[in-house]
């Protein structure tokens, strides 16, 4: 790929900057380089956003690892008494 580009020379980028001067006339151009150059602004802010942060993780050291007991679950124990459809003695009905 680099190959076809170390080809390219300046009759070959002439031609190409009249092939777009003529698509896009001249009044569109300089809109279309101003966003590319805020998208390209946008790309470096992120970059050096992504490098602060991944210096910053690596300068601060990890929180120390607590030692707690394990949690278990607690099992009810209690019986449930089944009804069997006729009065326990003391109950009113």
């Amino acid at each position: 790929m680099l190959n076809a580009f170390a080809m390219i020379g300046g009759q070959d980028l002439l031609i190409v900057l009249v092939i777009v001067l003529v698509l896009f006339g001249g009044k569109k151009i300089p809109e279309l380089l101003r966003g590319v150059g805020k998208g390209v602004g946008e790309l470096q802010k992120g970059l050096d956003e992504g490098k602060r942060q991944l210096t910053e993780s690596i300068n601060t050291d990890p929180p120390a690892p607590t030692a707690s007991a394990p949690v278990t679950p607690q099992v009810s124990t209690t019986e449930h008494p089944v009804s069997s459809g006729t009065p326990q003695s003391g109950a009113t009905s």
